[in-house]
């Protein structure tokens, strides 16, 4: 079946059940890439959401993006952080990168990631530390990024660096992955969204071309409000609502399938049962609403758009928590066992919170539009 922007949710479902849910949990105990359903998304084309049908994309825009990354999430919330950030990055790609490399990026040949957190400026993503200069016609970087997610498996990282000479706050590069003075620093093995190869990478002298430049130097803040930032906040809320929707199908079956032998009453007739799973559900909508109406407002260039993508991230990440806690409650012992599936979303919503930009900072952004001041 060829893959259309009419039929992409229905690709998706049977890439998701045949290549993405069948691994979910070994990509979770291995902290293993997933490779084979990054394999099956380049394979239906569905990493070409975000790219324009001009180079071979489909053109769905931040509405296709969160769809997609949505319904990968309630199967492996690894796999749909590697494929928010490759709609991160290749939403650059496809305002600032050449035809070539738009192209490479709409097949999946190119996967894609940002490399913005810095261990010196760490969730404070738009004023990078690292540096670029010139030498010998080339542009040397030297940086020490926190965290790169698919570290070792993206072809090229859209890379944050401060200016070459212009007063701006930052520009933007592509630097190849395997460019030499590069070094991932140790393979990821945390808490939740194990399989999501976010590494620590230092570069040492990196040489790259003047063309790797993506838009000016110096406008790399402007990309990164303008471009990145939707698009990351959408991706990164809709991978919460996903892993929230998983959580309250796996808590709910759980409870109704689960009885007391003494009475043959199953877990879900308590009440107190009851009033948790619909709050988890409440909680769950509310966050996918939300997330909805960001995206009407993007797409409409509503003035409330940019308040809008904070908060859709925000609150997805705090009620994703809070979704979870409510599950391992109600899932009791069981929940932490592997296989209801509970505590895996539990351990993978807990990124979303400290990922930059942060709730925190988030938050403070979004008290500083209300009350009238400057973002920055």
């Amino acid at each position: 079946m060829t893959t259309t922007a009419n039929n992409y949710l229905d690709v998706l479902d049977d890439v998701c059940s045949t290549a993405i849910a069948p691994h979910s949990q070994q990509v979770d105990q291995n902290g293993a890439f997933p490779q084979q359903a990054v394999d099956a998304l380049k394979g239906a084309g569905l990493l070409g959401a975000v790219s324009a049908p001009t180079v071979g994309g489909l053109g769905l825009g931040h509405r296709g993006a969160a769809a997609i990354v949505e319904r990968v999430a309630r199967d492996c919330g690894s796999t749909a952080m590697v494929a928010s950030m490759h709609f991160s990055g290749t939403a650059v790609l496809e305002a600032l990168a050449s035809d070539d490399v738009r192209r490479a990026a709409a097949s999946g040949e190119h996967l894609s990631t940002l490399a913005f957190s810095e261990a010196t400026s760490r969730s404070q993503f738009w004023a990078p530390t690292s540096t670029a200069s010139r030498k010998n016609g080339s542009v040397i970087l030297n940086a020490q990024k926190s965290w790169i997610t698919s570290a070792t498996h993206a072809s090229a990282y859209v890379w944050s660096s401060k200016p070459l000479s212009s007063d701006g706050l930052s520009t933007l590069w592509l630097v190849p992955a395997k460019a030499e003075g590069l070094q991932v620093q140790g393979a990821f093995n945390g808490l939740g969204l194990r399989g999501n190869d976010s590494s620590p990478v230092m570069a040492t002298d990196v040489a790259v071309a003047p063309s790797a430049m993506l838009g000016e130097d110096g406008d790399g803040f402007n990309s990164m409000l303008g471009i990145v930032l939707p698009m990351f906040c959408v991706c990164n809320a809709a991978c919460s609502v996903g892993l929230m929707q998983a959580a309250v199908v796996r808590s709910a079956t759980h409870v109704a399938e689960t009885r007391y032998e003494h009475t043959g009453e199953a877990l879900a007739e308590s009440a107190t049962t009851r009033a948790h799973i619909a709050r988890m559900k409440i909680l769950a909508d509310s966050s996918h609403s939300l997330l909805l109406d960001t995206i009407d407002a993007l797409e409409k260039g509503r003035e409330d758009a940019v308040l809008r993508v904070l908060e859709c991230k925000a609150a997805a990440g705090e009620m994703s928590s809070q979704v979870l806690d409510l599950g391992m409650r109600v899932c009791g012992g069981a929940a932490f066992r592997k296989e209801v599936g509970v505590e895996r979303y539990f351990r993978d919503a807990r990124a979303a919170g400290v990922m930059a930009p942060t709730t925190d900072t988030l938050l403070d952004f979004i008290g500083k539009a209300v009350c009238g001041m400057e973002l920055f």
